[in-house]
């Protein structure tokens, strides 16, 4: 390369400056007004956790940087910024969905006790999540999330068979504590196979280890052992908070009224059905 001197002679370049070959950037981009530079990465392993690699960047890379560049400004974006994302709108929307839930569900037992009782269980079954990604060695992330939201309808559709079955043995003209038992029986088998047949359909993705399947098997895992733990809480545990429920409004009406009711007379299935025989 030449350069043409004031003269108007033409004298190579590398005489009368200094100059080294380095690798720049392609483009320059902006954000804000600001100059921006993009650092991208994949995890090398997907069961690492992005949250640990971010917090070690913060506490080891970026200091060191702001100290040499002052005016740097660090963003974290990325697989962050879609948890904050995330987050955020489950924040505003599942309170909404929950409450669609309930209603539905109250509107259609007629009974505010009962999808209250059902809706309990949701926190309960997040225990199998932890312990899915606990044995598995995954950290919950976005995908985990989301088989939590997964999971949720599913947990409300097994408790729905079962109480709407106990409803049902109620009307026919059982006691409270033969329709609970008989709701269990029969509805064991549609339970524990619908779960079962879950899970199964979930474990080849589980088990899978091929690198395009390693960012679903969160997802999988929240969805397959939270059904697990939410089968044995729907048989066992949904049947002892209805029970508890019961009593409560036993002991509440001999309160208010001073007569003891049979704990059958207390449940709105029973109460609907006397009323049509009354009218």
């Amino acid at each position: 390369m030449r350069i043409v001197t004031p003269a108007g002679n033409r004298v190579p370049f590398s005489e009368i400056a200094t100059y080294q070959i380095e690798r720049g950037e392609v483009s320059i981009s902006h954000l804000d007004g600001r100059r921006e530079i993009r650092v991208e990465a994949d995890l090398k392993n997907p069961k690492e956790s992005a949250t640990d690699v971010l917090a070690a960047i913060r506490t080891e890379i970026m200091p060191n940087l702001k100290a040499k560049y002052p005016t740097i400004v660090d963003l974290y974006e990325g697989q962050n910024r879609q948890a904050s994302k995330v987050t955020d709108s489950a924040g505003k929307v599942l309170p909404v969905i929950i409450f669609l839930i309930y209603a539905i569900i109250a509107f259609t037992f007629r009974s505010y006790s009962q999808p209250l009782l059902l809706l309990l269980m949701i926190p309960f079954s997040l225990i199998g999540i932890a312990w899915g990604h606990y044995i598995h060695g995954f950290p919950i992330n976005i995908l985990s999330f989301l088989g939590i939201i997964a999971l949720i309808g599913i947990i409300v559709n097994d408790g729905l068979v079962l109480i709407g079955k106990f409803n049902s043995f109620l009307q026919e003209g059982y006691n409270f504590d033969d329709a609970l038992i008989k709701a269990g029986q029969s509805r064991f088998r549609a339970i524990f196979l619908t779960s079962l047949t879950t899970v199964a359909g979930l474990a080849p993705l589980i088990f899978e280890t091929s690198r395009q399947a390693q960012f679903l098997i969160p997802m999988a895992i929240s969805i397959s052992y939270g059904i697990t733990i939410a089968t044995l809480l729907t048989l066992l545990m949904l049947p002892l908070m209805l029970s508890l429920g019961n009593s409560f409004k036993v002991v509440s009406k001999w309160v208010f009224t001073g007569t003891k009711p049979e704990k059958h007379e207390v449940e709105r299935a029973v109460k609907e059905k006397n009323t049509v025989i009354e009218i």
